[in-house]
């Protein structure tokens, strides 16, 4: 059950908290194989979008019997972060009013091994949608060129997410180092645009090709996930043929609009769940 369900999230759009869960249980039949079995932190916005949200990994108290939890370590402690293998675990997220749900690389019981490699492209301004564009396209070339399939989602923010999906064997060291050298190849090829300085002050306005999503207890945002910006953002599964004909841009895809589309395209991420690589080639042709 849902409490408080006319309570507005996005005063700009008048999108309660009703319509929030409603779309989650919508979108759950495509969302949860994404999902399941991750740690989960949530981003939680009691009073909606125009106060101030939060962020929770842990959750020790207040939660149903039947709510799937995992306990992994961290510096001094523990911590149990949420797990959403089912709708009414969603709903459950929803109801504590987490508009974002973000999500581990890997899955339990094989916490320490990746079976997702992310690439965040952020640029420093959002009108960039060309050399975004650009980015994106060839960060897919120069991972096919080291025998890797890649898919793309928008992040329902600034930038675009590139997915390469892992067989498990690969420890989060092993994954963190591949990405980072992947981040460095496609920096040298367009040094103009691209960069992997993490500070703003230093990127001089280029486009951060961010790895750091591949390291032990990092997350990013859930492919389907509503994303807490005005409009009610997305980070949607597109096509790579999408992108190249320039038809879609960060935040095309809102809450309302998801429903239909999936209706038409059906969750554009599926096969990546069956395409599970190795990362010993790749490495060996980076380190070569």
């Amino acid at each position: 059950m849902i409490t408080h369900p006319e309570k507005v999230l996005f005063p700009g759009e008048e999108i309660t908290k009703g319509e929030l869960a409603a779309y989650y249980e919508a979108i759950a039949p495509v969302m949860l194989p994404h999902l399941r079995r991750r740690p989960i932190t949530m981003e939680r916005y009691h009073r909606g979008i125009s106060a101030p949200g939060f962020f929770q990994k842990d959750v020790v108290k207040g939660f149903p019997e039947w709510l799937k939890r995992v306990e992994v370590p961290k510096h001094g402690g523990t911590v149990h972060h949420p797990i959403a293998n089912d709708t009414r675990s969603l709903l459950w997220l929803a109801n504590q009013n987490s508009i974002t749900i973000h999500v581990w690389p890997s899955r339990t019981p094989n916490l320490y091994h990746p079976d997702v490699c992310v690439f965040d492209l952020d640029p420093a301004k959002e009108d960039e949608l060309d050399s975004l564009r650009a980015a994106a396209l060839n960060l897919r070339d120069l991972l096919a060129e080291l025998g890797l399939p890649s898919w793309i989602k928008t992040s329902g923010s600034k930038g675009f997410h590139i997915a390469v999906p892992l067989d498990g064997k690969s420890d989060f060291g092993t994954v963190a180092r591949f990405a980072h050298q992947v981040g460095r190849v496609l920096v040298e090829r367009d040094p103009d645009h691209l960069t992997q300085e993490f500070s703003k002050a230093d990127r001089g306005g280029r486009i951060l090709v961010d790895t750091g999503r591949n390291g032990y207890s990092a997350t990013f945002a859930a492919a389907y996930t509503v994303r807490a910006k005005p409009g009610a953002p997305v980070s949607a599964p597109c096509t790579w043929e999408e992108v190249e004909r320039g038809e879609v841009h960060p935040r095309s895809f809102t809450l309302r609009m998801m429903v239909p589309r999936i209706t038409e395209v059906g969750d554009l991420w599926s096969e990546m769940l069956r395409k599970k690589r190795s990362l010993r080639q790749a490495l060996q042709k980076l380190d070569g």
